[in-house]
């Protein structure tokens, strides 16, 4: 009988043994996702996420025109602590377009493709410009289920594409980056686990209110307007953003794009490029949709996506078509976000664009915000001085 345990207790171990080898690239994933922000770990990371999840490469073509240098910034006298503060890893400033200082910290190179986290969903948002113009989409108040009808009977039936370019399509999800059972740490797991993001929405079927009535930021919604954008192209995401959007502007690395195991692209946060990357993307909003001379994204929409329109609180940050404006922002001051301390900051009236990358854990604290904004518009203050 003792035998009979023991081979059994042999065998039971060869099967855990072979389970996990079956499945160690997910078990992989899942303990990255776990140790993804860790502190030892985090600026690595950001830098390597294709080490660390699937991926695929944006076939951006050609070689980019280097944007010109102009003469160097006079950095505030706090400008060291307030990077430590923030733990910022890469920095580009451009004033009309010239570089006016760029800087890396923390180990990392200009070469880096750091990841975007949800500055992704203004590069998504230029994407739909695009598409617009071009008759690909034929309405912002297009129902998305015309585009992605495997939302028919999900929480997003009945939402339209201005709604999830609004982050007011109604749909209950939570948020919270601390909160393992939280709906974005869950949409991490099968993420890493190799399931579908797209099975993701369409699994959500709880609404907080009716599309269009109220502003609550869920990042699911920007995958929702990547279904959208898939689906009235029939095209992935990686060859319409390469296409219409990174190639017109040049990138300085191989760009790519984290994705579910479906191949299906991250579209809320899993793109990669360099610090210079993201500033091109600044230089070219702060060109109202122009870069280098000539027009990528319609001026129209260029404007119209960076001006506030959402059913944001009174007194509260501002959003457009999936870009950020301080509520006390003057003409054309405006921004992309990012969780861990991304930014590319945008204020026309005194040629800055800011582009920063980071590992900022403390990100969430209060006045972490308050903390960034205040030193971009110094940094616009000096430039505009001049």
């Amino acid at each position: 009988m003792w035998k009979r345990i023991g081979k059994g207790f042999v065998l039971l171990l060869l099967l855990i043994a072979a389970m996990a080898l079956w499945k160690r690239e997910e078990l992989q994933r899942l303990n990255a996702v776990n140790t993804l922000f860790s502190e030892e770990k985090i600026v690595y990371n950001f830098s390597h996420m294709d080490r660390l999840f699937n991926a695929v490469p944006i076939p951006v073509e050609g070689v980019p025109t280097p944007l010109p240098h102009g003469r160097p910034i006079a950095l505030p006298d706090d400008w060291q602590d307030w990077q430590e503060r923030r733990a910022v890893t890469g920095v580009v400033i451009l004033k009309d377009g010239a570089v006016v200082h760029e800087a890396y910290r923390l180990g990392t190179k200009a070469e880096d493709r750091r990841i975007s986290w949800s500055m992704a969903k203004s590069y998504l948002s230029a994407l739909l410009g695009v598409l617009l113009d071009k008759g690909d989409v034929d309405s912002l108040d297009d129902p998305v289920t015309q585009y992605a009808p495997e939302l028919i009977g999900s929480a997003y039936d009945g939402a339209t594409i201005r709604n999830v370019l609004q982050m007011s399509s109604g749909v209950e999800f939570d948020e919270d980056y601390l909160d393992f059972w939280s709906d974005i740490n869950k949409m991490g797991r099968v993420l890493a686990l190799g399931g579908s993001m797209d099975g993701f929405a369409a699994g959500l079927d709880q609404r907080y209110s009716e599309p269009g009535t109220h502003w609550h930021y869920v990042s699911i919604d920007t995958h929702v307007l990547g279904m959208v954008v898939r689906g009235a192209t029939g095209k992935p995401l990686p060859d319409l953003m390469a296409e219409f959007i990174l190639t017109p502007l040049g990138t300085y690395a191989d760009p790519y794009f984290v994705t579910d195991g479906y191949g299906v692209a991250f579209a809320l946060g899993g793109l990669n490029l360099t610090t210079r990357d993201y500033a091109r993307l600044g230089e070219l909003f702060r060109g109202k949709g122009a870069f280098q001379g000539r027009q990528i994204v319609p001026a129209d929409w260029a404007v119209e996506s960076t001006r506030p329109s959402a059913p944001t609180a009174t007194g509260a940050l501002k959003y457009g078509y999936q870009w950020w404006i301080p509520e006390d922002a003057r003409e054309g001051e405006f921004m992309a976000r990012g969780v861990y301390g991304q930014y590319i900051y945008i204020d026309q009236s005194s040629g800055t664009v800011i582009a920063i990358n980071a590992a900022d854990r403390n990100f969430r604290d209060k006045d972490a915000f308050s903390d960034s904004l205040q030193m971009f518009r110094r940094l616009a203050q000096i430039l505009e001085a001049r």
